[in-house]
């Protein structure tokens, strides 16, 4: 092993040693305040007792939302097309401001007056229908497992790349710490972790572009440089490269469908006041705004200093950057941050499928019908306790080992999950809050013929009018629960006071 891969490894281990010792700090922090204030388990495990302030929730929702992709596969892109993936790229800056100013406020009011910790919690009481919250529950574990399998793939593809190391040993240093902080910790930990681990992608983002600029002489120059090597690089009509059709599937699966994830729609549940939520629109803007714009721009600036013989993949344009002119700690610093971006997000998605299998199935079914439901009882709150470490514990597991020998088409898995995230979770959260005619049979309906048009679609490639499957299985979606709530039963009473009054 060269000197050059030990320092660079050595500032990577410390980063996630520091990590995992945040998630233990906080699990004792928060042990402690249960035990001082007789707090339940289940608030604060899995939305960390409402208490986020404005950054934090802003840190946490981008971090959540933001994956390695941003930091490899879009700059990667970019190089190879242009400007034009940097405008595409634009379209994800307003993320924090539609899902927190469309779902925030009424997601915090409500979940109050219903105690609701999941987006599945919300449902059940929006629509008071167990096949609304078993079909949620689970098509959210396998999608959110599917989710997790790129983001460790992707992490540790990356961390092979630079160091030289095998792909296992990545997995296993960074799989472990993520799956081991989030499993102690809960929320608080995640949430923490997201903040220090957005600060670290902020410092990547100026580390990357710094880089460029300086190797590649100055704006001026690298920009003349790029005219001489690709003359249409900044066109974004040439070829044919942005249609329409596509830009338009490109504004609903990372624009408006953001509000059907319930990895970023349940931050709206868990901060404080709305000074929190007001400074966390403006913060995440900012935020998003930053990076999608530096890490692009990195990619459409790269081929002014590099060569395209050097290149195998768009994916391997930042490593190689990396790697050429880099010092090792400056590398290490940088590789940090998408490293945060895939542990931020896998976080996120651990303790939210746990979530899924531990309150909205074990403890609303299962132990309900088994009659052994009483959360005064301590006892009854340590074994929750214990049952909820050990399913965040066995799912991490569980993605960990089908990541070892990671199949071939792992990214469209990854779209297909977003995707199909979207069709199940968009229209029974957004018609839930603000039609009062919605019911379960519109939720029902949607989510199931949603997905499945998806998949059909993305499987036979269907495309209508040039637009990727997410858009017709959008629309889709959306036809099938109006359709559904108007031959439905009304909600009732006490779902029109509890929501709307």
């Amino acid at each position: 092993m060269s000197s050059y891969t030990i320092i660079l490894m050595t500032v990577l281990v410390l980063y996630l040693l520091a990590n995992l010792g945040i998630g233990l700090f906080i699990s004792k922090k928060q042990a402690k305040i249960d035990a001082e204030a007789g707090t339940g388990f289940i608030n604060n495990y899995f939305i960390g007792g409402r208490s986020m302030g404005g950054l934090v929730l802003a840190m946490t929702l981008i971090a959540t939302f933001t994956s390695a992709s941003s930091f490899i596969g879009g700059p990667g892109v970019a190089y190879s097309k242009g400007l034009v993936w940097v405008y595409l790229s634009i379209i994800q800056v307003p993320t924090a401001f539609i899902i927190l100013g469309i779902l925030g406020k009424k997601f915090a009011i409500i979940s109050r007056k219903t105690n609701a910790v999941t987006v599945t919690d919300y449902l059940k009481a929006r629509y008071k229908s167990p096949a609304v919250v078993i079909i949620s529950s689970i098509a959210l574990v396998l999608f959110f497992i599917a989710q997790m399998m790129s983001q460790f793939i992707g992490g540790a593809v990356l961390f092979q790349t630079i160091t030289g190391l095998p792909y296992v040993y990545g997995l296993l240093l960074f799989g472990a710490i993520v799956i081991l902080y989030t499993t102690i910790g809960g929320f608080k930990a995640v949430v923490t972790t997201d903040t220090i681990q957005g600060l670290v992608m902020v410092m990547g983002g100026f580390i990357i572009l710094f880089t460029i600029v300086k190797v590649g002489g100055g704006f001026e120059a690298i920009v003349e440089k790029l005219n001489v090597v690709n003359p249409t690089w900044n066109d974004p009509t040439v070829g044919g490269t942005t249609p329409k059709a596509y830009v338009m599937s490109f504004w609903v699966l990372v624009g408006i469908g953001v509000l059907g994830l319930p990895q970023t729609a349940v931050r709206g549940m868990g901060f404080k006041d709305t000074k929190s939520l007001h400074s966390a629109m403006i913060y995440g803007t900012i935020v998003v705004g930053f990076l999608m714009l530096v890490m692009h721009i990195s990619g459409a600036f790269a081929p002014a200093i590099l060569d395209p013989s050097e290149i195998s993949s768009s994916d391997y344009v930042v490593p190689t950057l990396v790697l050429k002119y880099m010092n090792p700690v400056v590398a290490g610093l940088f590789i940090a941050a998408p490293l945060s971006a895939v542990m931020s997000t896998v976080s996120s998605l651990l303790i939210l499928a746990s979530a899924a299998i531990i309150k909205d199935i074990y403890l609303n079914y299962i132990a309900k019908e088994k009659g052994n439901v009483d959360k005064t009882d301590a006892k009854f709150e340590k074994k929750i306790g214990k049952m909820s470490m050990i399913t965040t514990l066995f799912v991490g597991v569980i993605v960990f080992v089908f990541t070892i020998y990671p199949p071939d088409l792992i990214v469209w898995i990854n779209l297909f999950a977003m995707g199909g995230l979207e069709c199940a979770f968009l229209c029974p959260i957004l018609f839930g809050l603000y039609w009062k005619r919605a019911n379960a049979t519109g939720a029902v309906l949607s989510s199931v013929i949603g997905v499945v048009s998806f998949l059909l679609m993305t499987t036979y490639k269907v495309s209508i009018f040039g637009t990727t499957p997410i858009v017709p299985s959008i629309v889709i979606s959306i036809v099938v629960f109006v359709i559904g709530s108007l031959i439905g039963k009304k909600p009732d009473e006490e779902i029109m006071k509890l929501f709307y009054s």
